[in-house]
This record gives structure tokens, C-alpha cells and sequence, in this order.
């Protein structure tokens, strides 16, 4: 966003609640042939001398000899250099076909689930985010969901500044890793569209600005998120951190997600015995210079984000459920 538009530093943190085979060259070593042909000269022991049609024809046979030793050895690098070059071509499909995608356990969400969110800056409603999981996709022969995300600013703030941002995420079902991100921006009258597929197999990012090595199971900003509510979080203790790798623009950076402690908290959806969380980044990615973040998800098997509080230099952004529906199962954190 141009730093010469005030109207940015309020709509910025609209953005808040979206936080979220390094190549390995095979060496081919070609071994080469070579023979090196010895002749011992023998003295006749008798008083004759050798004539010389025997000498030459003694030469002759030397020389053919050499000849078919030549031969035989630049057919045995020939024949080493072309196993060589078949052994590179299927050290790479075999790497390839070795890749095996992971399968990771998840209650915590599926295909249908809702979630509505009010943003609000104090007593201002700015805002309104809607996290939808619509339906499964098929991408390079996996099967994945289809997360679709909104965030879109209020008419009675759309006139100070208006946002209409959508994302979208194809999540591997059984991997619960990113296959493909989309980000479309609309924000004033900055706008900006990105695109990246996850080859998890090559270790490859390939993006609407260039191709970038990734780690196995990267993540993009959203694909974390949901990751993140597939961990035993009710089993770990106030300080534990978890880290994962977060693939933004064009670095992957690592993402670690910090356990505060436990809190019943009420939001208009409800009021829930929640965990409370707080996303880390050393540089880069949707929370670098946004201000500290805390994130309320309910204490139970789904994870569902409750609540999620930005600090900023102008104050503090609220993001709240207002309403949700589609959970993968009851929502056991609920009170009432």
C-alpha cells in the first residue's frame, strides 16, 4: 500500500485474522576405461637372426592389437557414460515416485464448516470476514479443500477506506499441507493478484512471480492456520512453542505459534472454554510490523477460532465469531 495514504494504516489490520526438495543435484561420476598395452621384448637365444617380414608382421600384430584395445575402451565409457545417464534419470523418478505424502489425523474441520467474523476497531464495526471450506478440488491428482476467505470492509467504512479482499486455499486432505494459494486484493486503490502452486514432491513453488525452492509440507498464510488446529494442542503447557514453515511471496520463513494459557471467553456466537495462542514470525509473512497477535481457539477438538486481538501503534483491532455452522462435530468448548 503507498505509504502516503493515512486511510491504510486502519485497513492493514483488517487483514490480521489471515496470518498465516530444496533442490538436491545428483552427481554422476563417469568412470573412464584405459589399457595401456606392454610388450616385452624377448632376446633369441640363438645365433639366428629374426628376419624382417617376421619383424613387420610382428608390428602388425601389435598394432591391431592396440587398435581393438583402443576400441573396447572407448565402447566401455561409451557404455559407462549411458548407464551413467540412465542411473541420473532414475535416481529423479525414483525421488519423485519415493515422495509419499504424509497422513495427518484431523477432527478438528471439514467440508461445510462456516465461520463469520465481525472486525471491529473500538466501538467501530469496520468490518466482516467469512472463512468457508466449500467443497473438495482436485489438484496434480490429489484431493484437496477448498477454503475460500472474504474479508470486506462495512459501507459505514467502505466510504473511509474500502477493502474487498478474497483468498483462497487448496489444503491436501490427508496431508493437511498447502497445494495451492490464491490472493486477490482490493484494497483502495491498491490491488494485487498472486498465485502459487506446491510441488511438495520437487521441492518447487511455482508462482505468478517466478519459481522458489520449498521445504516438504510448507504452508501458505491460511493452510497453517487450519494446521495449526490439527496439533494436541489441549495436551501442551502454558509457554510450549510449536514451529512451522510459512511460504509468503517468495521465502519460506518459520512460523512459530506460542501457548498462553486458558480463558472462558464470550463472543456473540457464544461464550467457550478457549486456548489462547500467539503467532511468532522472525520476518515476513502477514505478521511482520502488524503488532502483537492473540488467538482464542475453542478447547476441544475442533479448534474453532473464537476471537483474534491485534495491537497496533493506533490501538487494538477485534476480530469475534458472530456465528459459525458446518463443524465437523459439536463444538464441546461451548458453555452456552
Amino acid at each position: 500500500m503507498p505509504r502516503h495514504d493515512p486511510a491504510a494504516r486502519y485497513a492493514r489490520p483488517l487483514r490480521a485474522i489471515l496470518a498465516g526438495f530444496a533442490a538436491v543435484l545428483p552427481l554422476a561420476v563417469i568412470l573412464m576405461v584405459t589399457a595401456d598395452a606392454q610388450t616385452t621384448k624377448r632376446k633369441a637365444g640363438t645365433k639366428g637372426k629374426t628376419s624382417q617380414a617376421q619383424m613387420q608382421a610382428g608390428a602388425d600384430s601389435l598394432a591391431r592389437a592396440d587398435s581393438l584395445l583402443r576400441v573396447a575402451a572407448v565402447q566401455a565409457a561409451a557404455e559407462s557414460l549411458w548407464r551413467s545417464q540412465d542411473s541420473v534419470q532414475a535416481f529423479a523418478r525414483d525421488t519423485v515416485q519415493a515422495f509419499v505424502f504424509r497422513k495427518i489425523d484431523n477432527s478438528a474441520f471439514g467440508v461445510g464448516e462456516r465461520l463469520v467474523f465481525d472486525i471491529s476497531y473500538g466501538l467501530i464495526t469496520a468490518g466482516e470476514a467469512t472463512l468457508t471450506i466449500a467443497g473438495y478440488d482436485s489438484i496434480a491428482g490429489r484431493t484437496a479443500f477448498r477454503v475460500e476467505v472474504l474479508v470486506n470492509s462495512l459501507p459505514s467504512f467502505s466510504w473511509i477506506y474500502k477493502v474487498e479482499d478474497r483468498y483462497l486455499t487448496f489444503i491436501d486432505v490427508e496431508a493437511i499441507a498447502s497445494l495451492r494459494f490464491e490472493q486477490h486484493i482490493r484494497e483502495g486503490s491498491y490491488v494485487r493478484d498472486f498465485v502459487a502452486e506446491f510441488d511438495h514432491p520437487n521441492g518447487v513453488a511455482r508462482t505468478s512471480e517466478g519459481e522458489f525452492p520449498i521445504p516438504p509440507y510448507v504452508h501458505d498464510i491460511m493452510s497453517a492456520f487450519y494446521y495449526a488446529r490439527t496439533l494436541d494442542l489441549g495436551s501442551m503447557q502454558d509457554g510450549d512453542l510449536v514451529t512451522l514453515q510459512n511460504f509468503y511471496k517468495d521465502k519460506t520463513y518459520d512460523l512459530g505459534v506460542r501457548i498462553l494459557g486458558r480463558q472462558e471467553l464470550e463472543v456473540p456466537a457464544g461464550t467457550f472454554h478457549t486456548i489462547v495462542v500467539e503467532p511468532l514470525v522472525r520476518e515476513g509473512g502477514l505478521f511482520k510490523s502488524e503488532g502483537r497477535i492473540v488467538i482464542w481457539l475453542t478447547d476441544d477438538e475442533r479448534k474453532m477460532p473464537v476471537r483474534v486481538n491485534t495491537k497496533v501503534i493506533i490501538g487494538s483491532i477485534d476480530t469475534e465469531l458472530r456465528e459459525y455452522s458446518g463443524t465437523s462435530g459439536p463444538v464441546r468448548a461451548r458453555i452456552q
